[in-house]
């Protein structure tokens, strides 16, 4: 953005050297005002060029322009896990656009991004005439190389077949950070930032809608996996509370989101730390420290020596978690040391001598945790003062601070070892403790085993699917603890979210309009 500062400093230094004092105002000068220049304004959702058609490659060296409902459901068969059995057989074919635009950084400031645009087609009358839209945030990656338009990987082809195959248009961000952007690191869990994003790909896309052939009705839908999970009710909460006039989502389905962040950063530093957090963890302290919550003087000051020097820009990159642990840029999980305490039952792995945070900033969190806890109740859970710098920005974008005004629909499994399903239940308390009338919220567990519970068929789906991936371990000669743990391993990603997403979009069928 051009600096206007660079403006008034000549035309102030004009005025002094005239004499404009002796009574008059420091904005006039011989009877004439002046007026400082106005603000820039605003670039946020303005596109940058227009829609770029992406092919979508089917094997064998072949790609295509757009993909029709049978070649589709090939595509999604040969690569999603359950395949068109929990995508539904695809009633429209798709094609995929991809578009810049102008949104901002965690010190809002103007940066680029992209996203991906899926729209529908077909001879299907559920493939023409208004669609509706669904906005759609992705999980966390740690590659810098993530493109929601690519569908050669597994949640842009799932979310391209669960919402696009059945006629919905979707626009997919892929965030700060990723896929190109020019930014050197990703606002990760930045509930401002993140929200904004997601806000401006929208604005964008919308601007392309007419010359890509993408008819939206005025249903829309917002929803995430993961760290999308907490994206989209991020995105639903600034809708509500700064954009009403602009937006009016008809539902929103957030799924296995961390969404209670005191609670999720309490849990970790307390000794029970969730899988992948010696990635996840870098990433959001980097995203504080950019968005200026001062979370340490240096990186030293967290991290062991080992690790120290280059992880403020270590993630996203270009390595896997498990390349970077096989290069010694990370451990393998192992967040704390052998003999920092207090230790959870059950979570042996992350403590150990190959440690990630200095136990001196363990400590600092832990004795700032006693002083000063949240959570005490489910009506006010940040009803708490904490003082250490972590804490404070995990309250900062803990999202249990409104109340939705709209249908939403929450999903997860309460085993679920990267994103705890606390975060689903205890969101859940807070709004309902909220008394506020006309809340319109639906909550699947999908690990309820009651008999009277709803959601049966896919909750007993789901039960048979984690038995499935149980014995195909012990069929390929695995002990019975290591297939524990490949259930353990495909839980998030590959076991609970398809059955979340099938049925966030059964919700959003049958929501009404607004």
């Amino acid at each position: 953005m051009r600096d206007f500062r660079l403006t008034l400093i000549p035309m102030l230094l004009l005025l002094a050297s005239c004499g404009g004092g002796g009574g008059s105002s420091g904005n006039s000068h011989a009877g004439q005002v002046v007026t400082p220049p106005a603000p820039p304004p605003s670039l946020r959702g303005q596109l940058i060029g227009a829609a770029t058609l992406v092919p979508v490659s089917i094997g064998s060296g072949v790609a295509l322009n757009t993909v029709d409902a049978t070649q589709f459901k090939s595509l999604i068969d040969a690569n999603v896990e359950l395949g068109s059995t929990i995508t539904s057989t695809p009633t429209c074919g798709v094609t995929v656009y991809t578009v810049k635009y102008h949104t901002i950084d965690s010190a809002a400031a103007d940066t680029e991004a992209s996203a991906a645009i899926y729209v529908p087609s077909g001879a299907n009358p559920a493939c023409q005439g208004g669609r509706p839209v669904m906005l759609y945030a992705h999980g966390t990656s740690v590659q810098k190389s993530y493109d929601m338009a690519k569908l050669s990987a597994n949640e842009p082809l799932l979310i391209a077949g669960m919402f696009a195959g059945q006629g919905y248009i979707v626009v997919a961000p892929n965030y700060v950070g990723y896929a190109g952007s020019n930014a050197g690191y990703h606002p990760y869990l930045d509930a401002e930032q993140q929200s904004a994003d997601m806000i401006d790909a929208l604005r964008a896309a919308r601007g392309v809608f007419g010359s890509i052939s993408a008819n939206a009705s005025s249903r829309l839908m917002v929803s995430g996996y993961s760290q999308g999970g907490f994206v989209a009710m991020a995105t639903q909460r600034a809708m509500q509370t700064k954009h009403a006039s602009e937006f009016a989502p008809t539902a929103v389905a957030p799924l296995s989101g961390p969404y209670a962040l005191t609670l999720f950063g309490d849990g970790i530093f307390g000794g029970a730390p969730s899988t992948g957090s010696a990635g996840f963890l870098p990433m959001l302290l980097s995203a504080g420290q950019r968005a200026g919550a001062g979370l340490y003087a240096s990186s030293a000051d967290v991290y062991e020596p080992k690790y120290a020097s280059g992880i403020e820009s270590l993630l996203p990159g270009t390595q896997s978690l498990g390349s970077l642990a096989a290069a010694g840029l990370l451990p393998n999980d192992v967040l704390f040391a052998a003999d920092s305490l207090p230790q959870v039952s059950g979570y042996a792995s992350f403590f150990g001598a190959d440690h990630l945070i200095k136990t001196s900033y363990r400590n600092s969190y832990l004795a700032d945790l006693q002083a000063n806890p949240c959570n005490a109740g489910s009506a006010a859970p940040l009803s708490c003062k904490p003082a250490h710098a972590l804490r404070k920005w995990l309250q900062k974008n803990d999202l249990r601070s409104y109340t939705p005004n709209v249908p939403m629909f929450l999903c997860g499994g309460d085993a679920d070892p990267v994103v705890p399903y606390t975060n689903t239940s205890a969101t859940a308390a807070y709004f309902r403790a909220q008394n506020v009338a006309g809340l319109n919220l639906t909550v699947l567990n999908l690990e309820d085993t009651s008999m009277l519970a709803p959601y049966a068929t896919s909750r007993g789906q789901f039960a048979a699917a984690k038995f499935a991936a149980r014995t195909a371990a012990l069929v390929s000669g695995s002990t019975a603890a290591a297939a524990d743990q490949a259930v353990r391993d495909a839980y998030h990603a590959g076991l609970v979210a398809p059955f979340c997403l099938r049925e966030a979009r059964a919700f959003f069928d049958s929501a009404p309009s607004r």
